[in-house]
C-alpha cells in the first residue's frame, strides 16, 4: 500500500507556529490581530487563500501578508509545532509492513522538508512533497497529480490521508482512495461531507491501512532526502 500523509494536522500539529505568524503578518500590515483560536480554520488550506479571506478578498494584500508571514515562519515558526503522539510509531509500523510513505503538503517543500527533518520522521517517508514557494501546487488537486506522475503510484493502491476537505477532495479528483483523520483541524462533518471513504481518530490506526494491499514497485528514485531541488 502507497500512503500520500497530509503534514499540518495529520502528522504534526502547527497551532502555535501557523497562527503565530499569521498574528505577525497581520500586525506588520497594520490591520486588526484575531486570538489565535479564531484562526484554527487556517490550518490546512493553502495559506494565501486563507489570507483573502482574512483580508477581505484583497489577494494584493493577501500576498504581502504571505510574505510577512514567512519572515517570521522560516526563521521560528516552523519549530512551534510538534508531532501528534503515536505518530512516529505509526509510520515505523507502517514501514515494517512494507508500506510506501509520502508526505503531500501544500506547505512550499523547503519548509515541509526542515520540519520532517527537525522531528527525525525522515527515515520512516521515501519523499516529501510540498508546494513552491510561488504557490504552484498549493491545490491538493494539482499537488497530488504531480505526485502520482513523478513517482509512477498506482493510485489504486494508493491512499490520501489528511484532516481537511482539500485531502479529501484532492484524492478524489486523482482517483485516490480519501481517509480522513479526525484529531486534526477539519473534524467528522467536514471530512464526511467532503467525501472521506473512511475516518480514523487516533494515530495508533493508521498502522492498520498498511494490512490492505502491497505497493506500487520502486519504479521512482527519490532524491537524497534534505535536496532542495523541489521547494
Amino acid at each position: 500500500m502507497n500512503l500520500l500523509l497530509d503534514l499540518d494536522g495529520t502528522l504534526t500539529d502547527p497551532r502555535e507556529g501557523i497562527t503565530r505568524c499569521i498574528q505577525h503578518a497581520l500586525e506588520r500590515l497594520g490591520r486588526p490581530v484575531p486570538a489565535q483560536d479564531e484562526l484554527l480554520g487556517c490550518i490546512g488550506p493553502p495559506l494565501h487563500a486563507s489570507f483573502e479571506e482574512l483580508l477581505d478578498g484583497d489577494g494584493t494584500l493577501a500576498h504581502r501578508a504571505v510574505a510577512f508571514y514567512r519572515e517570521r515562519f522560516g526563521e521560528v515558526g516552523l519549530y512551534e509545532n510538534v508531532p501528534y503522539p503515536g505518530i512516529a510509531d505509526a509510520l515505523e509500523t507502517l514501514q515494517q509492513r512494507g508500506a510506501r510513505l509520502f508526505v503531500a503538503t501544500s506547505k512550499p517543500t523547503i519548509y515541509a522538508r526542515r520540519i520532517i527533518s527537525h522531528f527525525g520522521l525522515e527515515g520512516r517517508l521515501e519523499d516529501v512533497f510540498g508546494s513552491e514557494l510561488d504557490g504552484t501546487r498549493t491545490n491538493k488537486v494539482e499537488l497530488l497529480a504531480w505526485i502520482l506522475e513523478r513517482t509512477a503510484l498506482d493510485p489504486r493502491c494508493t491512499l490520501m490521508v489528511g484532516d481537511r476537505r482539500h485531502d479529501i477532495a484532492g484524492a478524489i479528483a486523482n482517483g485516490v482512495e480519501p481517509i480522513g483523520v479526525t484529531w486534526g483541524y477539519g473534524g467528522h462533518r467536514e471530512l464526511l461531507d467532503a467525501g472521506a471513504a473512511r475516518l480514523i481518530d487516533r494515530p495508533s490506526q493508521l498502522a492498520a491501512l498498511g494490512l490492505s494491499a502491497v505497493g506500487s514497485p520502486r519504479l521512482y528514485k527519490p532524491a537524497a532526502f534534505g535536496d532542495t531541488e523541489t521547494q
